[in-house]
């Protein structure tokens, strides 16, 4: 007969258990932090000011010419790469319940994959910005990030669904899951490209610049088939329940990835006229298998975030649409160069990041240990002030670049300010939404003690 336990020895094991849950809750809500806590200051430093100081000379001389091309070009690095790089790499290692069975030195993977990623990161932005032993730092950096994202493939993709692991059984993936991984390849083919072309100018270029229409095309690749592949699966995955939408068309949404995937290679053939075309009807069909334009089926889930949210989640999607005829628009026209500036901003800034400014203050807080967002006010006024500045900064490209209109030069640098702005007060609003808030995860560490 095995041995009775007492009542104070099975408190004594479940305090034990408890305490054991929250420590690590806290250790995995620490690394998602220092996760955002880097893609933030990506976003401010080497991304957002130092865009707003490109459009600032640009504005002053009244053409694109003042400002180097590898300035350009390393500020959308750290923006693509830095900001929403981050980002993901961070959700993607919380959200594994692999990593909730480790003990604390089992997470040495992700801490070292973020180390690598924005160490590769910044060594990019350095080499574009101040040409210090470029030919060096130019491949280095796409070494060290290639290396990060190889560290977190494996373990992203070792991990099966629950349904799997209770049966043993090949089970099929959701669809948000398969829109996901579409990303990741497109991930993975960008840094390699990123990687051999940085080979390339170290041994062939003389300046860290890509050629423009290379350049153009691999752009291409970053946003349209890495970024918005992983913002389709994000919000089939999360819409549905934070917008009270009804259930998805999911095989609707696969034969979008299908098109914007077709779409994606053909400009990397240089077909940019018909692969515009195609991300557009892409688009269009993500757009209905989503059901954003459905009256909703039941009320939304905005606890914790302005009234707004699904408003402005809405008008991302429309900024992305917006993107997409710009693009046409761009390619179909011999001198361009404004339109597609203007097309790229609009996707970037006002469907990416408005999409970021949404979802991740909803979710984020949450992740980080059940924290609530520090001011849905704060939160309006970022996405306000975000859509404003897109708002004059795609007008103005169009007008002035094209020569349009003079005047629009001269809304260049409003609109920088503006943006500059809006991303300030989001990133003040989730540092601080991290400092001065306790989680969950503390305070039952604390009382199991």
């Amino acid at each position: 007969m095995p041995p009775l336990i007492s009542v104070d020895e099975l408190k004594a094991s479940r305090a034990e258990g408890v305490e054991f849950i929250a420590a690590r809750e806290l250790r995995l809500s620490r690394l998602l932090i220092a996760y955002i806590a880097s893609g933030l200051f990506f976003m401010l430093l080497p991304g957002t000011f130092l865009g707003v100081w490109n459009l600032l000379a640009i504005s002053s001389q009244r053409s694109v010419e003042t400002v180097s091309p590898a300035w350009i070009q390393a500020h959308g690095h750290a923006q693509v790469f830095g900001w929403i790089g981050n980002f993901i790499l961070g959700i993607g290692y919380y959200s594994i319940p692999k990593l909730r069975r480790m003990k604390p030195f089992g997470l040495w993977a992700p801490w070292t994959s973020l180390a690598m990623w924005s160490s590769g990161v910044t060594l990019r932005w350095l080499a574009g910005v101040y040409e210090w032993h470029w030919r060096v730092l130019l491949p280095l950096s796409a070494a060290l990030e290639i290396v990060a994202f190889l560290i977190f493939l494996p373990i992203v993709s070792s991990h099966r669904p629950a349904t799997e692991r209770a049966s043993q059984s090949p089970t099929k993936f959701d669809e948000w899951i398969l829109v996901v991984i579409t990303g990741c390849i497109g991930w993975l083919a960008a840094l390699v490209i990123n990687l051999l072309s940085s080979v390339f100018l170290a041994w062939h270029g003389l300046s860290p610049v890509l050629p423009h229409g290379f350049d153009q095309r691999l752009l291409v690749l970053e946003t349209w088939g890495f970024l918005v592949p992983f913002i389709w699966g994000f919000s089939a995955k999360w819409l549905p329940i934070f917008l009270g939408l009804r259930a998805l068309h999911s095989r609707k949404l696969l034969w979008a990835v299908v098109l914007n995937s077709a779409g994606v290679i053909a400009a990397l053939f240089g077909q940019l006229l018909f692969a515009t075309v195609l991300l557009l009807l892409a688009l269009v069909v993500a757009i209905y298998a989503l059901r954003l334009l459905d009256l909703r089926e039941r009320p939304p889930k905005i606890k914790g975030v302005h009234v707004s949210f699904s408003t402005f989640v809405r008008v991302a999607y429309v900024w992305a649409f917006v993107s997409a005829i710009l693009a046409i628009w761009a390619s179909a026209t011999v001198d361009s160069a404004g339109i597609w500036g203007a097309s790229r901003h609009a996707l970037t800034v006002g469907f990416v990041a408005t999409m970021v400014f949404c979802v991740g203050q909803r979710v984020l807080p949450a992740f980080s240990g059940m924290r609530l967002l520090f001011s849905t006010k704060l939160m309006f006024a970022a996405l306000a002030l975000l859509s404003i500045g897109c708002v004059l900064r795609v007008g103005s490209e169009v007008l002035a670049y094209q020569g349009f209109a003079r005047a629009a030069w001269s809304w260049l640098p409003v609109s920088a300010i503006i943006e500059m702005t809006a991303v300030t007060i989001f990133a003040a609003n989730l540092a601080i939404t991290f400092t001065q808030n306790k989680n969950r995860a503390e305070l039952q560490c604390r009382d199991a003690a």
